[in-house]
């Protein structure tokens, strides 16, 4: 574990400079402070709760705004996020909004009702934070979606690439022989996630020349159970054909699989699903589902450290891309060559 003593030994500078530069005293010099706040942000460096050098002062809330009930990638990092604060002198406050508020209003009511140290956002529009993110005095760090472009001064962000994410998915069924694909996701004008999925979708759909009618292979769905399940249902109507969904979570590729089975059909035989965020239960799920898995586990870690590290150093704001990972399950089928001419 890095220590203090670690720190005075890489930066070059003595142990009672660097802990001013922890404890945020003006007493250092602008490069002393430059050189160990960038080995502490390089390090992933967070104080261990009983460090002499921590601020004398009571436990103190850390805000988690989290967009929507129903989301279980954002239910696993929210555990995790609250374990790894634990280890610390801080505590988590939880607010959850409905998948389409906006979430940075609602940070703006927060921060003026209960004054927490940091938030982090669980979800996230830009279009909300251009608006009026600037009303948000304190270190943020928005998780799941990237905020480098964003600009703001207090904002980090630690995300997986959902556009590189979702092509690696289209260009995986469509490695396994599909070509008339259906989609389910959100609303673009509300959900930047499915945005971004959508837009890897299009660039592997045109890479490999394959026509995509939006209106006819591309439904909208609440990320829910039973929001999935009426989707895939209007998606076969108006595209019976399909031999493949890419659905935009794994709790959406749940609801499309009761769908199609209700409907007759059989998954993987007839049509293939494939989800995204590897959730516990896509492992579990009968037939389990392929999936593009997120490392909830390490978005949640370095969010925590990132947004510690803005408190109590005021460190630069941090953006991160944590790799994500194809888990191939039973949910996809491989067309063969002749069955696809036949």
């Amino acid at each position: 574990m890095l220590t203090i003593k670690d720190i005075a030994r890489e930066s070059g500078y003595s142990i009672s400079t660097v802990s001013r530069v922890l404890n945020n005293r003006r007493d250092v010099s602008p490069e002393a402070k430059k050189r160990i706040t960038e080995i502490v942000a390089a390090r992933h460096f967070v104080p261990n709760n009983n460090a002499k050098h921590l601020k004398q002062s009571s436990s103190k809330a850390i805000a988690v705004l989290v967009k929507g009930t129903s989301n279980m990638l954002f239910a696993s990092i929210v555990e995790a996020i609250q374990k790894k604060v634990e280890a610390t002198k801080y505590t988590v406050n939880i607010h959850y909004i409905d998948e389409d508020d906006n979430e940075v209003e609602e940070a703006v009511v927060v921060c003026r009702e209960h004054k927490p140290l940091g938030v982090m956002f669980l979800g996230g529009n830009p279009k909300f934070f251009e608006q009026s993110f600037q009303a948000v005095n304190a270190p943020c760090v928005l998780v799941t979606n990237q905020g480098a472009l964003l600009g703001f001064g207090n904002l980090s962000s630690v995300a997986t690439d959902d556009e590189a994410a979702a092509e690696y998915a289209i260009d995986y069924l469509i490695g396994q022989g599909h070509k008339k694909i259906g989609i389910l996701g959100g609303d673009f004008a509300l959900s930047h996630t499915s945005k971004q999925r959508y837009l890897g979708c299009i660039r592997s759909f045109q890479r490999h020349q394959i026509e995509f009618d939006e209106g006819k292979s591309y439904e909208k769905a609440r990320f829910s159970y039973e929001s999935a399940y009426e989707a895939t249902k209007r998606l076969l109507k108006k595209s019976g054909s399909l031999t493949a969904i890419f659905a935009m979570s794994d709790v959406i590729a749940i609801g499309a699989i009761r769908a199609i089975i209700d409907c007759g059909g059989r998954v993987p035989e007839d049509i293939s699903v494939m989800g995204f965020d590897g959730i516990a239960m896509a492992e579990y799920y009968n037939p389990k589902i392929t999936t593009i898995q997120q490392q909830y586990r390490v978005l949640a870690a370095r969010s925590v450290e990132i947004l510690l590290q803005n408190i109590d150093w005021n460190v630069a704001p941090v953006h991160e891309v944590v790799p994500f990972h194809l888990v191939q399950g039973e949910s996809v089928k491989k067309i063969e060559a002749g069955a696809l001419e036949a």
